[in-house]
C-alpha cells in the first residue's frame, strides 16, 4: 500500500470497549485500522464510523491485511478478554509484524502475564505495553484514563495519540507513562480495588440513610446531588444520585429497589487484596468490600439465616434505634463519615502501590497517578486533585492520613464518623467498609498497640522471641514455667 494510505495505528478486538476506543482515536484525526475475528464486528464498527462523522477508520478481515495496513513502526492495540485470548491474538498478529513494531494490551490483565509477554515479544524484536484503560464504554468513546506501562519507546511512538484520546482535565490529559514491566496493569488493578472500596462505602451510606434515617429514594437522590457539589464530588456519587431517580418500567416505585442484591465481580479486586497480603500492606477497606461481594452472593443462605435468627428471637432485620432520629444531623454525619472513610481507602491503595513500586523498582509517581485519575476513570473525584498536591508537597509521604491537610480533615470528621458507625451497629446494619476504615485510622494513629500481648503469646507457644522497648536485642522467656513458679494472678478474683 502507498505510505500515505496506511493507518497510523491499529486496534484488534471490537467488543464495545474496542469499538468505542477505535472511534475515539479516529475522531481525534488519527487514521486507524480495525480487525476482529468475528467479521460482523468489523462491519458494525465501519457502520458506526460512517454514522458518527465519516471517521478515518478502515476495517480488515484477516490478521495479515490488518497488520500490513498500518504504517511502521506499527502500533497495535489489543482489546480482548484477559488470559489465553490475548496470547492467541498476539500469536496471530505477531506473525506478520516486524522488529520495532509494538503491541499494546488494553485489557484488565494480571501484571505478571504482561511481564511474560514483554519478554516473549522482545525475543521477536517487538515492543510491548500493558495499558490500563478506565472509564467504561463512555470513557473509551469520549476520553478514558490511560495507564500505559512497559516499553518507553513504544509509549513515545503513540504518545501524541494517547494524549489526544485520553480525558482532558485542567492540568493536562489523563495519561502518563507509568513505568517499566507490568506497572501499568498493576496500577489499573489497584485503581479497581479502590473502586471496590468506593462503591462499598457509598452503598453503606445509602443503607444507613435509608434504614436508620427512613429516607425515600427521592430524598436520597436530592442528598447525593447535593453531596456532588462539595467535597464528595465524583463520578460515583453523581451516578448514584441518577440511579435513585429511575422509575421501574414494569411496576410501581424506583428500579433500584427491584434489583437483586447480589454483586458481580471480574477479579481485579481479589487480585488487589491478594497482592496487599503478599506485600504485608494493610488494605482492610478494600478487603471488606471484597468480602461483602462474596457475602452478597450467598442470597439464599442469607434469607434462610434471617428466618432462623428471627425464630431464635432476633426481632427485626434492622433494630429500632429510636423514633426521633435527627435526619438533618444524620445526613451530615454520614457525609463526613463517607469522606473520612474514602481517605483511608485511597491511603491503603496508594500504600500498596508504593510497596510494589519499591519491590519492582518502578519509581511510580503517586501525584501523577492521582492526576490522571481526575478525569475519564470510574474513581474520578474532585479530591484527587488534593491527593496530587499532597504527594507534590511530600513525594515520600508515608500515608495520606498524615498529610497535614488530610490529617486535619480526619480529626474534624472523626466524631461524626464514630456516631455513624455506632448508630449502624446499634441498628444491626453492617457497615464493614466504614468500620474497616475507622479501625485502620484508629490503629494507625496509636503509638502503642496491644501487639505486645500477641507477641508474648507467640513466644510462649512457639519460642518466636520478642523485642523489648527498654533494651536492644531479641528475647525468649519460659512463660509457663515462670507463671507456675510465681503463681502470679492465680485466684486474684476469687
Amino acid at each position: 500500500m502507498e505510505a500515505s494510505a496506511l493507518s497510523r495505528i491499529g486496534l484488534a478486538g471490537l467488543a464495545v470497549m474496542g469499538q468505542n476506543l477505535a472511534l475515539n482515536v479516529a475522531e481525534k484525526g488519527f487514521p486507524i485500522s480495525v480487525y476482529n475475528r468475528t467479521t460482523s464486528k468489523v462491519d458494525e464498527t465501519l457502520d458506526r464510523a460512517h454514522r458518527e462523522g465519516q471517521l478515518p477508520l478502515t476495517g480488515h478481515y484477516t490478521p495479515r491485511d490488518f497488520v500490513l495496513s498500518i504504517q511502521r513502526p506499527r502500533s497495535v492495540i489489543i482489546l480482548v478478554k484477559a488470559g489465553s485470548p490475548v496470547d492467541q491474538t498476539i500469536a496471530a498478529l505477531s506473525e506478520h509484524m516486524s522488529p520495532g513494531d509494538c503491541i499494546i494490551d488494553g485489557g484488565n490483565e494480571w501484571y505478571l502475564n504482561t511481564e511474560r509477554r514483554i519478554h516473549e515479544a522482545s525475543q521477536k524484536g517487538l515492543l510491548y505495553l500493558g495499558m490500563g484503560v478506565s472509564g467504561g464504554e463512555e470513557g473509551a468513546r469520549h476520553g478514558p484514563s490511560l495507564m500505559p506501562g512497559g516499553s518507553f519507546e513504544a509509549y513515545n511512538n503513540i504518545r501524541d495519540i494517547l494524549q489526544k484520546v485520553a480525558a482532558q482535565v485542567d492540568d493536562g490529559p489523563c495519561v502518563t507513562y507509568i513505568g517499566e514491566g507490568g506497572s501499568g496493569n498493576f496500577v489499573k488493578m489497584v485503581h479497581n480495588g479502590i473502586e471496590y472500596g468506593d462503591m462499598q462505602l457509598i452503598s453503606e451510606a445509602y443503607d444507613v440513610l435509608k434504614h436508620v434515617g427512613g429516607l425515600s429514594n427521592a430524598e436520597l437522590a436530592e442528598i447525593f446531588d447535593e453531596w456532588n457539589k462539595g467535597e464528595l464530588e465524583s463520578f460515583l456519587v453523581e451516578i448514584t444520585a441518577d440511579i435513585f431517580k429511575v422509575k421501574d418500567e414494569y411496576g410501581e416505585g424506583e428500579l433500584v429497589d427491584k434489583i437483586l442484591d447480589k454483586t458481580g465481580m471480574k477479579g481485579t479486586g481479589k487480585w488487589t487484596v491478594q497482592q496487599a497480603a503478599e506485600l504485608s500492606v494493610a488494605a482492610p477497606t478494600i478487603a471488606a468490600s471484597l468480602d461483602c461481594r462474596y457475602l452478597s452472593g450467598l442470597k439464599e443462605e442469607r434469607e434462610k439465616a434471617a428466618k432462623v435468627l428471627k425464630e431464635a428471637g432476633l426481632k427485626d432485620e434492622v433494630q429500632n434505634v429510636g423514633v426521633h432520629v435527627d435526619k438533618k444531623r444524620l445526613i451530615d454525619d454520614v457525609r463526613q463519615a463517607l469522606y473520612a472513610s474514602k481517605i483511608c481507602s485511597y491511603a491503603q491503595g496508594m500504600n500498596l502501590l508504593r510497596s510494589k513500586s519499591n519491590e519492582k523498582g518502578w519509581n511510580l509517581n503517586f501525584g501523577e497517578l492521582a492526576r490522571i485519575w481526575k478525569g475519564g476513570c470510574i474513581i474520578r473525584a474532585v479530591f484527587l486533585d488534593r491527593i496530587k498536591k499532597a504527594y507534590q508537597r511530600n513525594p515520600n509521604l508515608a500515608s495520606l492520613v498524615v498529610d497535614p491537610e488530610f490529617a486535619r480533615e480526619m480529626v474534624q470528621r472523626q466524631a461524626a464518623w464514630r456516631r455513624v458507625v455506632g448508630l449502624a451497629i446499634s441498628a444491626g446494619i453492617s457497615t464493614p467498609g466504614m468500620c474497616a476504615s475507622l479501625s485502620y485510622f484508629d490503629t494507625y494513629r496509636r503509638a502503642r498497640l496491644p501487639a505486645n500481648l500477641v507477641q508474648a503469646q507467640r513466644d510462649l507457644f512457639g519460642a518466636h522471641t520478642y523485642e523489648r522497648i527498654d533494651r536492644p536485642g531479641s528475647f525468649h522467656t519460659e512463660w509457663t514455667k515462670h507463671a507456675r513458679q510465681t503463681g502470679a494472678g492465680v485466684g486474684a478474683f476469687n
